[in-house]
């Protein structure tokens, strides 16, 4: 006599569904998703029709057109962060864990899913902001084509780093589970500390700083390296590095903790 199949059996596969649903059903997704993308676009249009061609200090011209990415950081950082810790300051986390008592599939499939989606819709956004803002630039010290040397690497790098930062985000949101503390230390980490150790006098400082997520990205970002900056293969190496071990902390700490 053979046992039927359980039904309901938890997979990987069915928590990522699962979690993908969980992910499109949450109104805060759409609006953050539309924001990000229209403020990415509008801003290098604007940017674009407004430059009168006296130079911007030899700006790359990729992170000229890009600025608007500045919002995107914190945009798909605050989605990242309310994807783990929205969830503890609802209470849905402990429906979540009950249905899959293992825990760990359901922090690799948020960052999956979370991954899956940012990562096309930057690299969609970047791909249509550039030559937006250059129909705007031609003639101009800032005019350039998507054709031109690095241009292409660097608005795909662009995508990459947004995409690791929203992850490395969502492992900050699992590690501190309060989306308010875990905002601060996302946009410290990424914004604010960089700019404290840059000031100290102490070239190890100033070497360690090159490889923070911020400034990993802005290095990602140039379609010419600038003197001094990580190389966009260093650069990447270390966001890589940086989200890894957060999610690697998370996944210690949900591994140990009672929800």
């Amino acid at each position: 006599m053979t046992t039927a199949a359980l039904p309901y059996r938890v997979t990987p596969a069915r928590v990522l569904r699962s979690e993908w649903h969980k992910f499109w059903t949450l109104r805060s997704t759409w609006n953050t998703l539309a924001v990000t993308s229209a403020l990415t676009a509008a801003m290098g249009a604007g940017l674009g029709a407004a430059y009168d061609g006296t130079g911007e200090g030899g700006m790359d011209t990729v992170v000229f057109v890009l600025l608007g990415t500045q919002f995107a950081q914190i945009n798909l950082g605050v989605l990242g962060i309310l994807a783990t810790a929205g969830e503890y300051s609802t209470g849905q986390i402990r429906a979540t864990m009950t249905a899959v008592p293992r825990r760990l599939p359901v922090l690799w499939s948020k960052a999956a899913v979370l991954a899956a989606v940012a990562l096309p819709l930057t690299l969609a956004t970047n791909l249509l902001t550039f030559p937006l803002a250059q129909s705007f630039l031609s003639g101009t010290d800032q005019a350039a084509s998507l054709g031109d040397p690095g241009v292409l690497r660097a608005l795909a790098g662009n995508a990459a780093g947004l995409t690791l930062l929203a992850v490395l985000a969502l492992g900050i949101g699992a590690l501190l589970r309060s989306v308010p503390m875990a905002i601060g230390a996302f946009i410290g980490l990424v914004m604010i500390l960089p700019e404290i150790l840059a000031m100290l006098p102490y070239a190890v400082v100033d070497d360690a700083v090159r490889h923070f997520p911020g400034k990993a990205l802005e290095a990602l970002t140039t379609a010419d390296p600038l003197p001094g900056a990580a190389s966009p293969g260093t650069a990447l190496a270390a966001m890589v590095l940086w989200t890894a071990t957060v999610l690697a902390s998370a996944a210690l700490v949900l591994r140990r903790r009672d929800v």
